[in-house]
């Protein structure tokens, strides 16, 4: 049956059983991650969620049914992303989605532990070096679900200063999201273009815009720039949780995308609203490149 906006993760899990099927969800203790979880782990999926600490980890495998396990990962720490990729691979050698739901939205400046600029950090280079590390871990009719978001048409990538490093000054909280939600859409495509051949896929989806705790380093002045951007333009009702996360639901699970990959999905769908640059091959080699030196991990496909 065909879903849209007002489809809900339950509903999308209706007739898929995931049984049998290990799912990783970054993020995956609040927000969307955790209804992606709920949703998942009630349909019969081994679940592993990702927390900054163990005790959040632990209190989200408390609270969540079925099969639901959790690993410690921090996004902003190269060091933590290693760690947490190696454990994660000794426990579970074979995996089959990885769902790289965790970010932050118009943070103040800011950066990593590593000194990338927050966003661009986190959203981003955090999930290229925690996915290349377990790109091993996928097989055949394995799946990549990168978060993404509309909010990507802001800004394409930084090429000269990705990291403000030469022009702090220049810094805009929704311009420096917009990169790093491009980054997801482009790393999607490359991804896709590299693993596609042994059978795995990867898919960049836009949530909506939907009620979670992701703004909560938003300043007053980039909360006054949203509420602007919305007033001023068409955009469609705030989503419950439930119907926001069930696009990523839908990626990790649907049949009918077995063939299909390197796209940018919407409201359950594959979405032709998005930004010209968002889905171009040669940035997303680029940015490929650009990402191996920055994390310093070299990859061999």
């Amino acid at each position: 049956m065909p879903f849209g906006p007002d489809s809900t993760t339950d509903e999308v899990l209706a007739d898929v059983d995931p049984t049998g099927r290990t799912i990783v969800i970054t993020g995956g203790t609040s927000g969307l991650g955790r209804e992606s979880a709920r949703a998942l782990a009630a349909a019969g999926a081994r679940v592993v969620v990702t927390a900054r600490d163990a005790d959040k980890g632990r209190a989200a495998v408390a609270e969540l049914p079925g099969r639901v396990e959790y690993a410690v990962l921090d996004l902003t720490s190269l060091a933590s992303i290693r760690a947490g990729a190696a454990e994660l691979r000794e426990r579970f050698p074979s995996l089959d989605v990885l769902v790289n739901n965790a970010g932050v939205m118009a943070t103040p400046f800011g950066r990593t532990s590593d000194g990338f600029e927050l966003q661009f950090g986190t959203n981003h280079l955090g999930h290229f070096l925690w996915t290349t590390l377990l790109e091993p871990a996928l097989g055949p009719g394995s799946r990549v679900v990168n978060l993404s978001s509309a909010g990507h048409v802001a800004s394409g990538i930084r090429w000269a200063d990705p990291n403000y490093e030469k022009a702090p000054e220049e810094y805009h909280p929704w311009q420096a999201y917009g990169a790093s939600k491009t980054a997801n859409i482009l790393f999607t495509v490359e991804l896709d273009r590299r693993l596609r051949g042994r059978g795995v896929r990867a898919y960049a989806v836009h949530p909506g815009m939907v009620a979670t705790n992701l703004g909560r380093y938003m300043t007053r002045d980039a909360g006054r720039d949203l509420q602007r951007k919305v007033t001023a333009s068409n955009m469609p009702p705030i989503k419950q949780v439930a119907n926001g996360a069930a696009t990523q639901v839908w990626a990790a699970t649907a049949p009918e995308l077995a063939d299909v990959g390197g796209v940018y999905l919407a409201d359950c769908a594959i979405t032709a609203e998005h930004a010209a640059w968002a889905l171009d091959e040669a940035d997303a080699a680029r940015l490929w490149s650009l990402s191996e030196e920055l994390a310093g991990e070299e990859t061999t496909r």
